[in-house]
């Protein structure tokens, strides 16, 4: 059903599912009652016997009284019988009898004319020890005798609690049925929703999501491509920022450089020269971690085993053994540059600051997990967390004058988080440091 799209609200559609799972219950058990008639128990008049029974009574009434017992015996057949008695008192019969079979007056008039007596005796209205429990038509004849209508009790009919079992059995089903149609409309656009919202994590030119579903999950995706394209405006309005920054610095230190040559002093021009270089390191240093190059790399499938190889193989070249172990081969859908970028950064840190680095790479149920580890001195455990601050540098475990200016944590941190993934360090009890990088999985 389509409603407009102002009332497709997630109320008016649980509304609509309660209505909705009742009929079909109720459409359901229809058609058990009315089609399913091998296995329901159905009333005198849908038995069959009154109209066998009206065609007997005409004939039996017209004949002699010496000949009426032959002919019920004649019309008997093996799941019906018939039998003349003069009194209703050589009947066995049931303590009541059906008195509702006679709503429809206008069938029975029409079959057996009027001012007819007649009893009616269900299956059920025999007691339990009775094994037969027949359909029993009495129809009292003109002349003060009997006749007595026997059909047999169908031997497929199921007992009214097997009957009832079957009635609840087909509610749920219907209602199961409708719920689980209902439940997929609401949670189709929902997991869009959760998808396209993993997917800008990961990938920042990602498209804004198409508004499906209720209103007020439109209305959540509408809010969150605002979101997305706020977010987009701000990054593009930083880095047109930091273009300028880097553009209107970068001017006078070539200034300041070109006025240095003319100081007759070389220690002052070498001191010059050194803040002049230190300053143009940490604007270069800012800009590489600003700027969104990282982000707007797209995301692609591609081996993450290969490229920690293609890393270790490019230190290979340069003399240093990294050691690895790990599977040969993990398909990952990232940004295969910045996580290069990560490793990269992690490695260059156990080179400068420790010794005897490696890599190792396994999983879990929770995902991906990059451990690169090294036999230095590690970080006392009050900085392990600061050192992910930017422009930090930690001074009594690590040489400032050796490394840079502490942004290089920073940025691998930071393009963990935007894959949906962590980086923690952590110092190994017999002494070196290791730093985790989590990957969830894709």
């Amino acid at each position: 059903m389509n409603w407009p799209r102002g009332s497709d609200t997630i109320a008016r559609w649980i509304a609509l599912t309660i209505v909705m799972a009742m009929l079909a219950s109720l459409l359901l058990n229809w058609l058990f009652v009315e089609l399913a008639g091998v296995w329901a128990q159905p009333s005198l008049l849908r038995s069959g016997v009154l109209e066998r029974a009206a065609l007997a009574t005409q004939i039996i009434e017209a004949a002699p009284e010496a000949q009426r017992p032959l002919l019920a015996r004649a019309a008997s057949a093996p799941n019906f019988s018939v039998r003349w008695v003069a009194g209703r008192n050589q009947l066995t019969l049931p303590p009541g009898f059906d008195d509702g079979f006679q709503d429809d007056s206008g069938l029975i008039e029409k079959l057996f004319g009027e001012a007819r007596h007649l009893e009616a005796y269900d299956p059920e209205d025999w007691p339990p020890p009775n094994a037969d429990r027949p359909y029993q038509l009495l129809v009292k004849l003109h002349d003060g005798s009997w006749l007595e209508f026997s059909a047999r009790y169908r031997s497929w009919g199921l007992d009214p609690e097997i009957r009832l079992g079957i009635i609840v059995a087909l509610a749920l089903v219907a209602s199961l049925a409708v719920a689980w149609v209902a439940t997929r409309r609401l949670a189709r656009p929902l997991e869009s929703f959760a998808h396209a919202a993993r997917r800008f994590g990961s990938d920042f030119r990602a498209p804004p999501i198409e508004p499906l579903g209720p209103r007020e999950i439109r209305q959540a995706i509408l809010a969150f491509n605002t979101m997305q394209a706020q977010i987009r405006h701000f990054v593009a309005d930083r880095s047109q920022m930091l273009a300028s920054i880097s553009h209107d610095l970068r001017a006078p230190l070539t200034r300041m450089r070109l006025r240095g040559e003319f100081i007759d002093d070389p220690e002052q021009q070498r001191k010059l020269f050194r803040d002049v270089d230190e300053m143009q390191g940490m604007i270069n240093a800012a800009l590489d971690f600003f700027r969104d190059d990282a982000r707007l790399e797209p995301a692609t499938p591609f081996d993450l085993a290969e490229l920690l190889q293609t890393l270790i193989d490019d230190y290979r070249d340069q003399g240093i053994d990294i050691p690895y172990s790990g599977p040969t081969k993990l398909v990952y859908l990232g940004r295969p540059l910045g996580l290069k970028r990560v490793f990269t950064n992690l490695l260059e840190n156990a080179l400068k600051y420790a010794k005897a680095p490696a890599i190792a790479l396994h999983t879990d149920p929770r995902g991906i997990l990059i451990d690169v580890s090294d036999q230095g001195p590690g970080i006392p455990e009050q900085h392990l967390e600061q050192v992910f601050e930017p422009f930090y540098r930690l001074e009594p475990s690590r040489n400032p004058a050796s490394g840079g200016v502490g942004l290089g944590l920073s940025a691998a941190r930071a393009i963990a988080r935007e894959h949906g993934g962590e980086l923690h360090l952590h110092n190994h009890p017999e002494g070196g440091l290791r730093a985790r990088v989590e990957l969830p999985w894709n």
